[in-house]
């Protein structure tokens, strides 16, 4: 035990791994609170193809030496608006848009990669995710977009109960359904360029569908399923990076086997309780 002790001392004395544990808890909990929504409404890819989208401007940026974050926040925010607006009134509905979209954006970034310098490590991060690159600037920014996205969950949460789950009455009763779709892909789009820092392109879409997703399993109240994802990243998120630092292991692959295990957990124990109470009746 003394000895575990003294690893997880040594551990949190490395600055980087006190980063990607701070800006990991804020992004992942922002993530899954958001997820909920997105799940419900049966769009939980698209944390997906956003991330497709970031890293195809990413790639542009690094071609055109500009700074990533000035390029990617805007082109991902009207990407995730033009993807919830689409799928409400266009033609082509939910996941193909995403695939049309996030197929595009990767084609785009491979062009730009190619016809610049080639593969840099930067780029490389960015698909696959590194907490080596974490600094105290990325914990701040993860930071002030929880101070954003928690409150105003837990402030608008009736609302956003009544539009995830029926827009039509949301709209009759005079909420402005269109207002609350875009500020969820505001925070959406922030959060999936944020967290792809040390998640990478290829695994952020995790922390927006496993929470929901997990805890449905469990919970079929809309509140049980909001709290109980709000709690499941901060375990995932840890458990991974203890995993990683211990057996060297890839840290947002880490994240992710965890939340797949929670995931059957809580479907095992769902299947439980179910059955107790069919034997009650």
């Amino acid at each position: 035990m003394s000895a575990f002790l003294s690893s997880l001392r040594e551990m949190f004395s490395l600055s980087f791994m006190v980063y990607a544990l701070l800006s990991g808890i804020f992004i992942s909990v922002c993530a899954s609170l958001l997820g909920v929504s997105l799940v419900l409404k049966r769009f939980s890819m698209i944390g997906d193809g956003l991330s497709h989208v970031a890293f195809g401007t990413l790639a542009v940026a690094t071609a055109m030496n500009v700074a990533p974050l000035k390029l990617s926040v805007p082109v991902v925010i009207a990407s995730a608006f033009l993807l919830l607006r689409l799928n409400e009134k266009g033609k082509l509905k939910g996941d193909a848009m995403i695939a049309l979209i996030s197929t595009s954006s990767l084609a785009v970034g491979a062009m730009a990669v190619s016809l610049s310098s080639g593969m840099n490590i930067d780029i490389y991060n960015y698909m696959f995710g590194s907490i080596l690159t974490l600094s105290r600037g990325d914990v701040l920014l993860s930071a002030a977009l929880a101070a954003v996205v928690i409150p105003s969950y837990r402030i608008l949460y009736n609302k956003i109960f009544t539009v995830t789950f029926d827009g039509d009455f949301a709209r009759a009763t005079g909420i402005r359904t269109g207002l609350y779709d875009t500020v969820l892909a505001v925070f959406t789009a922030l959060t999936i360029v944020l967290g792809m820092r040390f998640m990478g392109t290829l695994l952020i879409s995790a922390l927006v569908v496993f929470p929901p997703l997990t805890s449905m399993r469990l919970f079929k109240s809309f509140r049980g399923v909001v709290l109980c994802s709000a709690l499941l990243p901060v375990v995932s998120f840890l458990s991974g990076l203890l995993i990683s630092y211990f057996f060297s292991t890839p840290p947002g692959a880490s994240v992710v086997c965890v939340s797949l295990l929670l995931f059957l957990l809580f479907s095992l124990l769902g299947k439980i309780v179910r059955r107790e109470k069919k034997q009650e009746k």
